[in-house]
């Protein structure tokens, strides 16, 4: 794990692929990269059209797009993203996506989502 280097557990690395997505939705696919004791990095996919219906979760939650452009919901507020934004969503609030086309997204969490450890390549 990546903050135990010299405590005797082995960092993790992920070398670039395009095998391991898993289609979660309709039109969208994630694989979890890496992950460590606090964190877990891991890249979706998404459909022009596709959508992440209103949902919440204890993990907090940080993104990037790093292609296409999708629609952000969380309470009010709506970021029209693209290229380059980011946005970092608190743990338990609702929030939804809409996917305007196709999509590249870079997510984190903390802590570590157990249940996205089986979408690991």
């Amino acid at each position: 794990m990546c903050d135990n280097l010299g405590k005797g557990k082995p960092a993790m690395y992920y070398k670039k692929n395009s095998d391991g997505y898993i289609q979660i939705l309709p039109g969208i696919r994630i694989k979890t990269l890496v992950h460590g004791e606090k964190t877990l990095f891991s890249e979706f996919r998404m459909e022009a059209g596709s959508q992440l219906p209103d949902h919440s979760h204890p993990h907090e939650q940080t993104g990037y797009l790093v292609s296409g452009r999708m629609r952000l919901i969380m309470g009010q507020e709506i970021l029209e993203a693209e290229p380059g934004d980011s946005w970092c969503v608190p743990g338990n609030a609702k929030h939804r996506a809409e996917i305007l086309e196709d999509s590249v997204v870079i997510e984190v969490f903390s802590p570590v989502r157990e249940e996205y450890l089986k979408y690991k390549s």
